[in-house]
């Protein structure tokens, strides 16, 4: 995986990516659409964005790759897909705090999955990190948590899609060693793109008739989160590990705050401030020791 020198450091690009992501919680409530329809169209015009250089500068890597990479990374769209279609339902179902809470155990899923399927072997040190950071972002996301059995299922659903997303980490890092970041996300955006097509259609979500001010969030949520944040985060994937993208994505909690606090004039809590501070400091001491 560092067996090619990077461009530029890969945890330079992970501060990169996170600042960017952090941009999605605002572009998404600045839009009043479906929660779907949003998640479609910002991978749908990634998609078209990228298509121009695939087909002119990197045809060939394209045509070079694999059936078992084609299919592995169908899949890993297939999981971004699920990931964001689970999330969504989860929080028409629980509370934003739960469900916010139970997406952030991601990194344990990629832990789990780094030893089985990487033989990474994280040291005390990296794990206490990992936990911290899990903490930080669950004390920034705590508040009023639902209850009933509805919210059971919408807990259980977050907790699937930060598996799904997981999953998506772990899959990018196993294809990233063999295949070009620029193909693999260009063909795992447009798997994401057909699959919430097809739930948006399946669920009835209207398409068209959106005013021009949702297609201009619906652009800028494909350039700023999606080309400029996971895209980064792909990218990385070569050089460093899923665990290492998914303890430092927990830092878009605290960036969207930020950004909340500086665009939208909402106020960063007590809670918030002390669950931000412990989240920053979980994500340097795990990049510091997980190798």
């Amino acid at each position: 995986m560092k067996n090619e020198k990077p461009l530029f450091p890969p945890y330079l690009a992970l501060i990169m990516g996170v600042i960017f992501i952090s941009t999605s919680a605002i572009l998404v409530r600045w839009s009043t659409a479906p929660a779907e329809i949003i998640a479609f169209y910002r991978l749908l015009f990634t998609f078209v964005f990228m298509l121009p250089l695939l087909l002119t500068g990197r045809r060939l890597s394209l045509d070079q790759m694999k059936k078992k990479h084609w299919l592995l990374s169908i899949v890993s769209g297939v999981m971004l897909a699920y990931h964001f279609i689970f999330w969504f339902i989860s929080l028409e179902l629980t509370s934003v705090a739960s469900s916010v809470v139970l997406v952030c155990l991601s990194p344990i899923f990629t832990l789990v999955g780094g030893r089985l399927f990487f033989n990474e072997k994280p040291g005390v040190p990296a794990i206490v990190g990992s936990l911290t950071a899990i903490s930080g972002g669950m004390i920034i996301g705590w508040g009023d948590f639902a209850f009933g059995i509805e919210a059971v299922i919408g807990d259980l659903l977050a907790f699937l899609a930060a598996f799904f997303i997981a999953v998506y980490w772990m899959i990018g890092q196993s294809l990233r060693k063999v295949t070009d970041s620029y193909t693999y996300t260009f063909v795992v955006y447009g798997a994401s793109t057909v699959v919430l097509l097809v739930y948006s259609l399946f669920i009835q979500k209207p398409l068209f008739a959106y005013p021009y001010q949702e297609w201009l969030i619906f652009v800028a949520l494909a350039v700023f989160p999606t080309l400029l944040g996971h895209s980064v985060f792909n990218w990385s994937l070569k050089y460093v590990s899923a665990s290492v993208v998914s303890v430092s994505v927990l830092g878009e909690a605290l960036g969207a705050a930020l950004l909340a606090y500086l665009l939208l004039g909402e106020t960063i809590s007590l809670q918030q401030g002390i669950g931000g501070i412990i989240l920053l400091t979980g994500i340097i001491l795990f990049n510091r020791y997980q190798q």
